[in-house]
Formats: C-alpha cells, sequence, structure tokens
C-alpha cells in the first residue's frame, strides 16, 4: 500500500490508467477514517476553461518515475463522480463514489463518513 506520506510528494504529478494512457493530475488524497490509509485520490481532469475533480481509488496503485497509475481504466475514471476544484465531498455523496468501482459503502460505527481529505 502506498504510504501517506509518499503519495503527498504526487501532487500535481500525472495519473494514468492500468495501460498507461493519462487521466489527469492527481489533485488531493482521501484516507479511510477507520484505517487513516490512501482509499482514494482526486484527479484533475476537463478542458482548460472547466476542470472538475473526480474519484479514483487507491487500491492497487502504484508509483512510477512521474506518475501514479491506477487500477482502473481511463473512460470509468472519468465518468466517476466528481466536485468541482474549489469543493468538498459531502458526506451523503460518499456512497455514490464507493458504489462507481462496485466497493461496498459501510459507514462507520456511529455513522460518521468514510473519507476525509488529506
Amino acid at each position: 500500500m502506498i504510504k501517506i506520506a509518499d503519495i503527498r510528494e504526487w501532487r500535481d504529478q500525472d495519473v494514468v490508467d492500468e495501460g498507461g494512457k493519462k487521466i489527469g493530475t492527481l489533485e488531493s488524497v482521501y484516507v479511510d477514517t477507520a484505517t487513516d490509509e490512501p482509499a482514494f485520490a482526486t484527479v484533475t481532469v476537463g478542458l482548460p476553461t472547466r476542470h472538475r475533480l473526480v474519484f479514483v481509488p487507491l487500491a492497487d496503485a502504484t508509483v512510477g518515475p512521474g506518475y501514479l497509475k491506477v487500477a482502473h481504466p481511463k473512460a470509468l475514471v472519468k465518468d466517476a463522480p466528481s466536485i468541482d476544484t474549489d469543493g468538498v465531498l459531502a458526506a451523503e455523496d460518499e456512497p455514490p463514489v464507493f458504489a462507481h468501482y462496485d466497493i461496498a459503502y459501510v459507514p462507520g460505527a456511529g455513522g460518521e463518513r468514510r473519507l476525509a481529505r488529506r
């Protein structure tokens, strides 16, 4: 697993899909609140006049010289739930992010959210 301290250094680096196609640039990392391990990244995508941040899981991600490779195809990532570049992920918007990648969403024992931006 990629350590949070390591992945922070990759901010603004290219994010590529499993086949090496560029998806966008790494904007931030969201950790699982139960484990404090990196769980999702936001990737800046879109036209220069209309950027947005899409979410992609970091499970099975690898780093290379100047890029972060995720285990999902570019088309799937680009269709993922997104937020504005200055937006925040609301707690009620977390389940669709997980569902998009067929990942089970289980809130914390007290109903708290699963993801926190680091």
